[in-house]
């Protein structure tokens, strides 16, 4: 016998299960099929495991250096399979979460590949036995994440070639490696290789590394990297038909005209993600497709109006938190509610390199191309007495505002645990705060924070520790 619902959702990543709970909140009769693991992509092949990683070879690298805050550790050794036995355990404890909220939310899960046969039909090919159900939905939420995508001729062999995918997965570590793509998951992994003990070359074909990011934190974080020891090449065009395996990898890009060739044990390619829609039977549907996304309203509805698609299978901006957000303003609009549209320049952006990087709101090039006249106030953390406790004292935090009104625009940081601060200037972009509205906010000291309400002072001059 088929079963009913009010909400079937094809997908239990981050999306998917967000849009699930709040669905049974809203007392809507719900069903998530998932083909893998309920969590996704973010769970188990990218936001966790591989922070995971990066805090190993963060505490790996801080104890090598160690001796500068007077502890002496000679014998500094780095046992990888211990690594991800760590990074296997949190991801599991979080996927039993996951599991219990479902199980809290009574709400239905259906472990298999689900696809479209109607507009209110889903079908359901069940990973034991291959059965198959179907599963009669008054509205649908394709919530099927994405893939790393590759280039032609760098397509993943798991030996010499990898996408992140693969990476995560490494059982040991090769001595060196180059990264094809310079942008967040590209910096990310770049940062925890270095820290790793490996040799790192990274490869970009737009002029700087983290080219979304202001132009001066892509400056200062191409700065540390090199500190670090990572090589840089940027403007520089990868040439995949030069590629050679053997004794490891190597492959020529060309930069301004000259070809030059790259070696190492490995290569990780990172250029971004695909959406996953192959399989969802959209052609019986009249869901349009756009460059290989799905086209949703602002309340995330198809052309079908049952049929919803949020997070990285209709593009933007491709964050686990956007997508968990998309999934609610999908539901509540099914329930008859009037949620709010996402508005872009409210979501923070965080890369957890070492150091991080953190933003919300416009760049300054950004906001000039907007037509805004702007001014901007910056504050190094070198004049941060806790960043001066954790021996970490690199970078900055700026922020770009609206001459006249001195309206926040934007924020921009890179340095210590920023990732852990940006929510501030979250809110003060939401609130349409002002510069002197954030000086005015009492930072307690000493934090790191400060660094927030000097920058804001900054903006008028007033900066105290500059």
């Amino acid at each position: 016998m088929n079963q009913e619902y009010d909400v079937v959702i094809i997908g239990g990543g981050t999306g998917g299960y967000v849009a699930a709970i709040r669905a049974s909140q809203l007392g809507l009769k719900t069903a998530v099929v998932e083909q893998g693991k309920l969590g996704g992509t973010c769970l188990h092949a990218g936001c966790i495991p591989s922070k995971a990683l990066l805090r190993s070879a963060e505490v790996y690298a801080n104890t090598k250096n160690a001796e500068k805050y007077g502890v002496i550790a000679p014998e500094v050794g780095l046992d990888f399979q211990k690594v991800q036995a760590r990074k296997e355990e949190i991801t599991e404890r979080l996927f039993k979460g996951v599991q219990h909220l479902m199980k809290k939310g009574k709400i239905d899960v259906y472990e298999g590949k689900g696809s479209i046969l109607q507009t209110k039909d889903v079908l359901v090919k069940l990973n034991e036995d291959d059965q198959e159900v179907i599963l009669i939905a008054k509205n649908i939420v394709l919530a099927t994440g994405s893939r790393p995508r590759t280039l032609p001729g760098l397509e993943a062999d798991g030996e010499y070639v990898m996408t992140s995918d693969e990476a995560l997965q490494m059982q040991e570590l090769p001595e060196s490696i180059l990264i094809v793509g310079g942008g967040v998951i590209g910096i990310e992994w770049a940062s925890m290789l270095v820290d790793f003990g490996l040799s790192v070359t990274v490869i970009e074909y737009a002029d700087r590394i983290l080219p979304t990011e202001d132009k001066e934190i892509s400056k200062e974080v191409q700065r540390l990297m090199k500190k670090k020891g990572v090589k840089i090449i940027t403007g520089a065009k990868v040439l995949p038909e030069t590629l050679e395996k053997g004794e490891g990898v190597s492959i020529k890009a060309e930069q301004k005209g000259k070809e030059t060739s790259y070696s190492a044990d490995k290569l990780l390619v990172s250029v971004g993600r695909m959406p996953n829609i192959k399989g969802l039977n959209l052609e019986n549907t009249s869901v349009v497709v756009e460059r290989a996304f799905i086209k949703t309203n602002e309340y995330y509805q198809t052309n079908e109006p049952n049929i919803y698609a949020i997070g990285d299978v209709i593009g933007g901006l491709q964050l686990a938190h956007v997508a968990s957000h998309e999934g609610i303003i999908a539901i509540e609009h099914i329930a008859g509610e009037d949620p709010a549209p996402l508005n872009p320049t409210f979501v923070s952006k965080c890369v957890y390199s070492s150091p991080e990087v953190a933003s919300v709101g416009l760049t300054e090039e950004e906001a000039k191309e907007k037509g805004y006249q702007v001014k901007t106030g910056k504050f190094s953390f070198r004049a941060i007495g806790k960043a001066l406790v954790f021996g970490e004292s690199d970078g900055f935090v700026k922020l770009v505002v609206e001459e006249g009104s001195n309206k926040l625009l934007g924020t921009h940081m890179v340095g210590p645990h920023v990732t852990d601060m940006i929510t501030e200037a979250g809110l003060a972009q939401v609130l349409e705060a002002t510069a002197m509205d954030i000086a005015n906010t009492i930072h307690p000291h000493p934090t790191l924070a400060e660094a927030i309400g000097e920058a804001a002072l900054a903006v008028y001059g007033k900066e105290i520790h500059a």
